[in-house]
């Protein structure tokens, strides 16, 4: 058995494809429903992506948030806690509307906004991105960070993007993607089942996915590097926090999560997983 942050799904590799693993949703929604998500929560903040609200703005000014007007509505896909939400209805004025697959983790979002000052320009949905609980043309933006690495057909969730977005409208997103250097068979398999991923695209696959739809790409970038540099960001922490985490969890529950964040900081300075981000719009 290999222990991952699912309190520990079990993986027989000889029924896995390499670039596909069978993870379903329900899968996902109990690692973020459980210590997993408290885990990711400690390392990452409440956003739970990499860089935090710092990553968050700069997406959000290559999407062109902080020009626009307070009047449009934005599609957060995997919304999570909220933390992205709330920071951009707060900063940009803007409306939200918040996906998530997991109850649990759109109930804590709900209690998180609660009182803000901003509360009536976010609204939390429970749904998949894969079948977007809302009408044709229905938001200014969509909008993902860091998460659709959890979403198996990427085919499908580009195109409900596709649906659901306005004419003129702009997709905004970053995911952890595959890099430049291959991996292993043995050691793909780790790290994929340790964060309970179904699949993950690389840079240029994700661009051939969101331009084959119809989308004209204003800027795609490789921020490998900086993934890198957050991996060991995340270590540090996670190794600080080594007795709150045995006392609340566990030992074998931090060997695991220690054991696999190494796994993925080695892989990203060996540029084998990175992370990219993408802007484009729909004519």
């Amino acid at each position: 058995m290999v222990y991952s942050l699912n309190l520990y799904y079990n993986v027989d590799y000889s029924m896995v494809n390499h670039k596909r693993y069978d993870f379903s949703v329900n899968d996902v929604s109990e690692v973020y429903a459980g210590a997993g998500g408290k885990l990711w929560e400690l390392l990452m903040g409440e956003q739970i992506h990499v860089g935090g609200p710092e990553q968050t703005d700069i997406l959000a000014k290559k999407a062109g948030l902080d020009k626009v007007g307070q009047d449009i509505t934005l599609l957060d896909i995997c919304s999570a806690l909220g933390g992205p939400a709330r920071h951009l209805a707060e900063k940009y004025g803007i409306n939200v509307v918040g996906l998530d697959i997991t109850p649990e983790m759109v109930l804590e979002a709900k209690k998180r906004t609660e009182g803000r000052p901003y509360a009536d320009k976010i609204e939390y949905r429970i749904g998949s991105g894969l079948d977007i609980p809302a009408h044709r043309n229905s938001f200014d933006v969509v909008w993902g960070q860091d998460a659709w690495c959890y979403i198996r057909d990427k085919t499908r969730l580009i195109e409900e993007t596709w649906r659901v977005l306005k004419p003129g409208g702009t997709l905004a997103f970053t995911d952890w993607i595959w890099g430049s250097v291959s991996t292993l068979e043995e050691e793909s398999d780790f790290l994929m089942e340790f964060m309970v991923f179904p699949d993950l695209q690389t840079l240029n696959g994700y661009s051939e996915l969101v331009e084959k739809v119809g989308y004209k790409i204003v800027e795609k970038q490789d921020l490998q590097e900086d993934f890198a540099k957050h991996m060991d960001i995340y270590i540090i922490i996670l190794q600080k926090a080594k007795p709150d985490i045995e006392a609340g969890f566990g030992p074998e529950l931090y060997l695991a999560a220690e054991k696999g964040v190494l796994a993925w900081k080695k892989a990203a300075h060996e540029k084998k997983v990175g992370r990219g981000l993408w802007i484009a719009k729909k004519p």
